[in-house]
């Protein structure tokens, strides 16, 4: 499968502070629908790793799916607050998926983040464990 990521295209531009202006965001995602629409055409299995915060987020990749025939799956890592806290805490900046936040920007993309529901479409979710706190992903 092919991986489709903000923070890698941010990263391969070199852009290493978030949040991001929106006239760069809106930039690479632009990038990403096309490429992503490109792959779908090609039978391609991809994997969206965006945040996917809002649900508004979710049903506007799934109506530009839709045309194709292709119907998303949600995979949802549930991950308590201070799992995650702590796992932003830990991040260096040395590679894509290890972007650097403040505690405040971590706390504020997590306490708005819009759970998943099975009436959005496919769902998965995952319990994420505490234990696996030492990987700097989640």
């Amino acid at each position: 499968m092919v991986r489709l990521s903000f923070d890698t295209e941010m990263w391969e531009r070199g852009i290493l502070l978030v949040p991001l202006p929106q006239d760069v965001r809106d930039e690479i995602e632009a990038d990403l629908r096309a490429r992503l629409l490109e792959l779908v055409a090609t039978v391609r299995d991809v994997v969206l790793d965006f945040s996917f915060w809002s649900r508004r987020m979710r049903d506007d990749y799934r109506r530009l799916l839709e045309p194709t025939g292709v119907v998303p799956e949600t995979i949802f890592v549930a991950t308590d607050r201070e799992t995650v806290l702590e796992r932003v805490r830990a991040r260096r900046g040395s590679h894509p998926d290890d972007f650097v936040l403040s505690d405040e920007l971590a706390a504020q993309y997590f306490d708005h983040f819009e759970v998943p529901t099975a009436e959005e479409g496919p769902l998965t979710v995952i319990a994420s464990s505490p234990a696996n706190s030492s990987d700097s992903r989640h």
